[in-house]
């Protein structure tokens, strides 16, 4: 089913919220009411002049009707129908699911989706048993003292003509070994007591500064008026003691460099100014040249300014040399792998082959939306004689603005296991998607 499949369902969900009735939004669009009964219900396909007067009666643009948001919910289903051992899910009829029963096929998604943090939790508390040098040690002095308290007590239990002396001795013994076997389960659940208070719901403390920073929509509005470079640690300490997101001391140190570099940046390059250079002209590089900051911090002060003041949204992809995602802000329509790897030629990727070398590049993502992406690969700190350089990738995203030619879109993915494209060099694993 094309994208445009579920068009008369935003039809009928925005006439709704507008409160009109089928008879006022067809006689608007010059339609009959039965004709626009049957596009809300998905049959017939409309276009053209039909699907402007629509559109305006509406008050909305013609790509909130053909595009839509549910592409994000689309690909979690695809997601959960991909991990599951059953075949029983009709992966060719999503589309539809969703236009009829949008509530189930959110519910089908949340589900999946505390799924998957479940299983972090648990393969994260796994990993802190196995590892975790407190739970180590414990464990092997409780261990240690119950094997020396089953020897003390056969060596009484089968000895019965023991001299007294001994006897007092290994009672002595006994005793001593009993208080610290106390002792070490008392400091175990201790341990663990002050493990659940501390503790947040998520699993890394990458994924708790995500958290806190989608939670503000990526723009910190305390960090935007700062007075001077001297208030910028205080700030940044107002900000990590109010954030309920970041309490190990793990998240808290991750960000305090996050926002450290973001308090910088707004200091040297506030939002109106960058927003304004940004409106007139939509080039990183360009803003490179005019402000001298370097890509890589041009491209992130444009993923921090609201869609607002910018006139649209961005996204931003960062990744370090082994691939792995450290940033992510997702823009409108470009579905970004919230667990596992993502599309292997993604130009962010490619950035990694070419360090210091910017790209300018349109990629099309399943089922046909395209947009610009502008990458770099630049080296994290300073490199010496005896060090490697080490690397990180940006990828800065936003929406097709024409200014490349649309036969140059590469076709890219979301991730292999729910990529419909067929013939990919860099797959790594089948796709549900495809037989």
């Amino acid at each position: 089913m094309p994208k445009t499949a579920l068009m008369g369902s935003r039809i009928r969900e925005r006439r709704q919220v507008l409160g009109m009735k089928q008879a006022e939004l067809a006689r608007a669009a010059g339609i009959s009411a039965s004709y626009l009964n049957l596009i809300e219900h998905n049959r017939r396909k409309i276009g053209g002049k039909v699907l402007l007067g629509i559109a305006q009666a509406l008050q909305v643009d013609v790509t909130a009707l053909t595009e839509g948001a549910e592409e994000a919910l689309l690909d979690a289903l695809r997601e959960a129908a991909a991990v599951s051992r059953r075949d029983e899910a009709e992966t060719d009829r999503m589309e539809e699911f969703v236009a009829r029963f949008p509530g189930w096929a959110q519910l089908v998604a949340a589900q999946r989706r505390r799924i998957l943090s479940q299983d972090r939790s648990i393969a994260a508390l796994n990993d802190r048993l196995t590892h975790d040098p407190v739970l180590s040690e414990a464990m092997h002095d409780i261990l240690s003292t119950v094997t020396a308290i089953r020897s003390t007590v056969s060596i009484l239990a089968e000895t019965p003509e023991l001299e007294a002396v001994w006897r007092d001795r290994f009672l002595r013994n006994l005793q001593e070994e009993s208080t610290r076997l106390v002792d070490g389960s008392q400091s175990l659940v201790s341990y663990f007591e002050d493990q659940v208070r501390t503790d947040t719901p998520f699993t890394t403390p990458l994924e708790a500064l995500e958290v806190f920073l989608a939670r503000r929509d990526f723009h910190l509005p305390d960090l935007e008026t700062l007075a001077g470079p001297e208030a910028v640690a205080p700030a940044v300490e107002a900000l990590l003691e109010a954030a309920e997101e970041l309490n190990t001391p793990q998240a808290r140190a991750l960000g305090q460099t996050y926002l450290t570099r973001y308090a910088r940046l707004a200091l040297r390059l506030p939002a109106d100014r960058i927003a304004a250079l940004w409106r007139e002209t939509p080039d990183p590089g360009a803003l490179a040249r005019q402000t001298r900051f370097g890509l890589a911090d041009i491209m992130l002060r444009l993923a921090l300014v609201p869609a607002e003041a910018l006139g649209t949204r961005l996204g931003l992809v960062i990744c370090d040399a082994a691939g792995a995602l450290l940033f992510r802000k997702v823009p409108d329509g470009f579905p970004v792998p919230r667990f596992g790897a993502a599309c292997a030629v993604w130009p962010l990727f490619q950035a990694l082959s070419r360090p210091t070398i910017p790209a300018h590049a349109l990629v099309e993502t399943p089922p046909g939306r395209r947009f610009e992406t502008w990458t770099v690969a630049t080296p994290e700190g300073i490199a010496g004689f005896d060090t490697p350089p080490v690397f990180r990738a940006a990828m800065l995203i936003g929406p097709d603005t024409g200014a490349l030619p649309p036969e140059s879109a590469a076709p890219v993915g979301t991730t292999c296991r729910i990529c419909p494209r067929p013939g990919c060099a860099a797959r790594r694993e089948p796709s549900i998607l495809l037989e």
